[in-house]
């Protein structure tokens, strides 16, 4: 079975800095990104990055957050800097992988809370 295993959540002030990491099972996975979910809101996505290394961010983190994955661990990693307290949420991992018969099989984490406060 496949398995995302997060970690690097935690408590901090307001432009402080957290670094998460998701560590996936199996073959390596055509996209990993970052999703989060606040009380009371919709999951959003944050960012993305494909197997080759491109990657895509909604606006309100660019400039802070970075990206990145290291296909021989299976591993995406998320940078974030400049924390503010709007991106207080769970963050869930994301894996997909696209089949020749054009099914998606996805798979999420269970989450590592991030909360920005002073």
């Amino acid at each position: 079975q496949v398995q995302l295993v997060e970690s690097g959540g935690g408590l901090v002030q307001p432009g402080g800095s957290l670094r998460l990491s998701c560590a996936a099972s199996g073959s390596i996975f055509d996209t990993m990104g970052w999703y989060r979910q606040a009380p009371g809101k919709q999951r959003e996505l944050v960012a993305t990055i494909t197997s080759g290394g491109n990657t895509n961010y909604v606006d309100s983190v660019k400039g802070r957050f970075t990206i990145s994955r290291n296909n021989s661990k299976n591993t995406v990693y998320l940078q974030m800097n400049g924390l503010k307290p709007e991106d207080t949420a769970s963050y869930y991992c994301n894996a997909r992988r696209t089949l020749y018969d054009n099914t998606v099989l996805v798979y999420w984490g269970q989450g590592t809370q991030v909360t920005v406060s002073s």
